[in-house]
C-alpha cells in the first residue's frame, strides 16, 4: 500500500467517524438510474427528482418515454434544466439500448466484466464516466467510484488527485486511491463533506474532521 492508499483510507475511516455509514437512497433499477442521473447532469437533487418523478407520471414505462413525441418529454423534465437537450438525448439512449438488446434492461451489466460494462455505458451520447460509475456502483452493485464536482474539488484538496487532473482521469484515479470496498461510503461521505464543509468558494476548515489530513494550501485557519 502506498503513502497515498494509506491516507485515501485513512481519510475514509476518519468521515465514517465524523458522519456514519451513508446510505444513498432506495436503489433504482439501472435503467431508472440512468435516466435519473442523466437529468441531473447541472441540477441539484431537488429538481433531478422533480423531473424523474413527472417523468414517471406522465409515461407509464419507460418504453412510453422512448415512443413519445418528444416535445411531451420535454416539458415533463423541465424541472430539471436543459430540457431540450436532455429529452432527446434520453429518448435516444432508450432507442439505442433497446436496438441493441431488445429490451430495456440493464440487469445483464451485472454479470458483464467492469470495464467492458463500463465501455458499453460510455458509448451512448450524454452517458459519460460520472454517470456510468453511478449506475454501476449504485444499481448494480459494482465497484466503480463516480467523481461529481464535490468529489473533484475535495479530493484536489485533500491531495488525492494531481491538481491538474480532468475529471474524466480523476475516475481510474481514485479508483486505484480507494479500496473497492470503500468506494460507497467514501464516494457519498466525500460529497457530503463538499456540501456542507469543503465548500467552494468559503471551505469552513476549522470544522472539517479531515483538516489534519488535508494539503489545501489556503485553508482558512
Amino acid at each position: 500500500m502506498t503513502d497515498l492508499n494509506q491516507r485515501a483510507l485513512e481519510i475514509h475511516k476518519t468521515l465514517l467517524t465524523a458522519f456514519g455509514e451513508p446510505i444513498w437512497r432506495n436503489p433504482l433499477p439501472a435503467i431508472d438510474e440512468l435516466v435519473s442521473t442523466i437529468l441531473s447532469q447541472n441540477t441539484n437533487d431537488v429538481n433531478r427528482d422533480r423531473a424523474f418523478d413527472a417523468l414517471l407520471a406522465k409515461f407509464p414505462t419507460w418504453e412510453a418515454v422512448r415512443d413519445a413525441e418528444e416535445k411531451d418529454v420535454v416539458d415533463a423534465i423541465r424541472p430539471a434544466g436543459l430540457a431540450n437537450q436532455k429529452g432527446p438525448r434520453i429518448q435516444q439512449v432508450l432507442k439505442e439500448i433497446t436496438k441493441e438488446r431488445g429490451a430495456l434492461d440493464l440487469q445483464f451489466l451485472a454479470d458483464m466484466p467492469l470495464e467492458e460494462a463500463r465501455t458499453w455505458l460510455t458509448k451512448f451520447n450524454g452517458v459519460g464516466p460520472k454517470t456510468a460509475a453511478i449506475v454501476l456502483c449504485f444499481s448494480l452493485g459494482r465497484p466503480a467510484f463516480p467523481v461529481d464536482t464535490h468529489v473533484y474539488r475535495v479530493t484536489g484538496r485533500l491531495g488525492l488527485r494531481p491538481e491538474k487532473m480532468t475529471v474524466e482521469q480523476a475516475h481510474p484515479h481514485l479508483e486505484a486511491v480507494f479500496p473497492p470496498e470503500t468506494y460507497y461510503a467514501a464516494h457519498l461521505n466525500i460529497i457530503r463533506l463538499g456540501r456542507e464543509v469543503c465548500k467552494a468558494r468559503k471551505p469552513l476548515c476549522p470544522q472539517c474532521p479531515v483538516k489534519h489530513l488535508c494539503e489545501y494550501t489556503e485553508k482558512t485557519k
